[in-house]
């Protein structure tokens, strides 16, 4: 234990260093990215004026206390830094899994991993912090969308983080040693804090985990039943290509959501399983369509109220208590009971105050919701009830995996990845008919 402390301090100290001397403005985007593998908030001397190191520093805390890998650089609108690349290679050069925004000048863009976050919702940040008659200085632009940023995104901090100023200021060298003291004095008292942080948080995932698998088992036998109702044989007459096609699918998606769940170890692990089942149950209504020559379904989110009652076949209007009033996707039942003024067959779970609507009954549920409804549609059909609120909290993404539910690469968000990311991801809209609008960057269809 003692020489992991002494590395991690070690590693301070170096980082503490190497901020100590006079800030010097940046030649391109390596030189960001450096000083971004220190602090989540850079602001070159060159754009010294849109930002004050007061405020640079206040938000460079207000992302090292979210522990997200949200990346911030404020640059002078130079030749050092093309509109059309800087996006991409301060990526490639920081080497760090993450959401990365830059103002460039009065200029604004984002990009982000998909694992950390959908393209689908950096374009709506972006739109959202560059919309007419939004208030476009430097400070109100960056705090905005790192305000609206943050309760979305997947990931940890990088580890490269150190203390220090946000803004590339030069550090007092007698501060350091009184700060180098105290850092040792403490660092064990730190490293046990972590370490029982580490736990308590471990002890309420697995609490979650264990709520969850009672309801996923619910919904892997009730598919399980529904592919034993269906009572289709391969080789029986009238069996076509097709139709053995969405037999095996739905069959490859029981045993997929078995497997996955057999092996979750966190809530956010849930997501695929609901996801499997999704795709399971559209391929049984396939299947059943073909069996009965009638017209194939389309392809849409299951029932809101119930997953399991399958695909929906339309959107209705449904108002939750003390909600506003929103479109969800029912299936024909639900519907129907809504047209006649009775209350839609609810999916109800087990929590500490009885059965309550899975929507009413804790963040552990979002991951489960997130499968079968998608990461990107979610809030807007959960805002005002318990689940929306939490998934709109930093806690909540932390500890849940809210925001994007695109499974990405390999590494999560925060983890060094080098040059191994998604390029398309990183093209660099900036909302202004210029650049490329790629990869879900800038203005344009929502």
């Amino acid at each position: 234990m003692r020489l992991r402390v002494l590395t991690a301090l070690s590693g301070v100290a170096l980082a503490a260093l190497a901020m100590a001397g006079p800030a010097m403005a940046a030649t391109g985007a390596s030189d960001v990215a450096d000083q971004l593998k220190k602090s989540p908030v850079y602001v070159d001397p060159g754009a010294a004026g849109q930002l004050s190191p007061a405020q640079a520093d206040a938000l460079a805390k207000k992302i090292k206390d979210a522990d997200k890998p949200l990346f911030v650089a404020v640059l002078p609108n130079s030749a050092a830094f093309p509109k059309g690349t800087i996006l991409k290679n301060l990526r490639t050069d920081t080497g760090v899994t993450g959401l990365y925004a830059i103002r460039l000048g009065d200029a604004f863009t984002s990009g982000a991993d998909r694992k950390v976050l959908s393209n689908q919702s950096v374009k709506n940040l972006n739109d959202a912090v560059r919309a007419p008659g939004t208030n476009t200085d430097a400070a109100t632009q960056l705090n905005a969308f790192v305000d609206k940023a943050l309760p979305q995104m997947k990931g940890h901090a990088p580890a490269s983080w150190g203390g220090g100023s946000s803004s590339g200021g030069g550090v007092d060298t007698g501060a350091l040693v009184g700060v180098g003291a105290v850092i040792v004095a403490g660092g064990a008292g730190a490293y046990a804090l972590v370490r029982r942080s580490r736990r308590k948080k471990a002890e309420e995932e697995r609490a979650a985990l264990q709520r969850l698998q009672v309801v996923v088992d619910e919904d892997i036998t009730a598919f399980g039943e529904e592919l034993d109702r269906l009572d289709f044989h391969p080789a029986e007459a009238g069996a076509d290509d097709a139709m053995r096609a969405d037999y095996e699918r739905a069959l490859d998606s029981y045993e997929t959501s078995k497997t996955l769940m057999a092996k979750a170890e966190r809530p956010a692990d849930v997501t695929g399983v609901t996801q499997a089942l999704e795709d399971g149950r559209f391929s049984l209504a396939t299947l059943a369509a073909r069996r009965e020559h009638k017209p194939l379904p389309e392809r849409r989110a299951p029932c809101f109220f119930d997953p399991r009652h399958g695909p929906s076949v339309e959107d209705a209007a449904w108002t939750p208590a003390g909600g506003a009033p929103r479109q969800v996707p029912v299936c024909q039942a639900d519907a129907t009971r809504l047209r006649d003024g009775q209350d839609p067959m609810v999916r109800e779970v087990d929590t500490d105050q009885g059965r309550r609507p899975y929507y009413d009954a804790g963040p552990a549920y979002g991951p489960w919701a997130g499968g079968y409804f998608g990461g990107g549609m979610l809030p807007g059909l959960l805002m005002g009830t318990m689940l929306g609120s939490m998934l709109s909290s930093p806690a909540y993404a932390a500890d849940y995996g809210a925001g994007s539910y695109d499974t990405g690469s390999g590494f999560d968000g925060g983890d060094v990845s080098g040059a191994d990311f998604n390029s398309s991801d990183f093209s660099g809209g900036w909302g202004d008919g210029g650049g490329s609008d790629g990869g879900g960057f800038g203005g344009g269809d929502w």
